[in-house]
């Protein structure tokens, strides 16, 4: 914990609605320990300000403009207690509960903010479940992301699903190619592959998903082997079980 650690808790606010963030201070004033290190307005801003702050406390909004709370953190790590702040739906809360994330359901008062922030200094330090895993147990049924946040040192890329190509698994990465390009995030295949939609992406082989609409073709390679030929003329080893599932798909 930084700071005095017998006492102060630096947190940083995130919230793209000024009035929210300004009901949350108000709220803290109660709180002696609670030193707020930062108000962010946005994600990119509270990406920046976790890099530069490295707060013990994240009162962090889910629904944001340009990256939301689940890319926030995908970005920043969990090295740290996160309170999730958010108006959204059942899928979410199911989601907070069962992996046992703080949040606090719009809108809160005092009293649910200091059973929040008492489980909080219980998990300072701790860890909570895999930020892909999470945003895609909170997503409600059959909505799928429609872009991919990575960080390629200070600076964050948004790639549109759309515009991927493949996925290769790097041991605890994964390499994305778009548009000739490849971006290397930290992400297993097998989380990446349950927030991209099936009827568009396919795990043709445990290391690579494709773009369903860049396969140009699938040629043999071997003794029962194959590999996709995509338009792009890059060729992707296909499994036995990816041949079968692939067939089915280009039929």
């Amino acid at each position: 914990m930084s700071g005095d650690a017998q006492t102060k808790i630096r947190a940083v606010i995130v919230d793209d609605e000024e009035l929210a963030r300004q009901m949350l201070r108000e709220l803290l004033r109660a709180h002696g320990e609670i030193e707020i290190a930062a108000e962010c307005a946005n994600g990119f801003e509270a990406v920046k300000a976790v890099a530069e702050l490295k707060p013990d406390l994240l009162f962090l909004d889910v629904q944001m403009p340009k990256l939301d709370g689940f890319e926030v953190l995908e970005l920043t790590g969990t090295d740290m207690a996160i309170i999730f702040t958010t108006a959204y739906d059942q899928y979410a809360i199911r989601a907070f509960e069962a992996h046992a994330v703080d949040y606090l359901l719009k809108p809160f008062g005092a009293d649910r903010l200091q059973s929040a922030l008492t489980r909080a200094r219980e998990r300072l330090g701790g860890k909570i479940p895999a930020p892909a895993d999470l945003a895609a147990e909170a997503r409600p049924p059959a909505q799928f992301a429609e872009r991919i946040v990575v960080k390629d040192g200070t600076r964050v890329q948004i790639i549109a699903v759309g515009k991927l190509d493949y996925a290769e698994a790097q041991d605890d990465y994964v390499s994305l190619c778009a548009e000739g390009k490849k971006h290397l995030k930290q992400q297993t295949i097998s989380s990446l592959e349950k927030i991209l939609d099936p009827a568009r992406f396919l795990r043709v082989h445990r290391s690579f998903i494709v773009n369903l609409e860049r396969v140009a073709k699938i040629e043999p390679y071997g003794k029962d082997t194959h590999v996709a030929v995509l338009t792009n003329g890059a060729k992707i080893p296909v499994s036995r079980n990816g041949y079968a599932r692939l067939r089915e798909f280009l039929k």
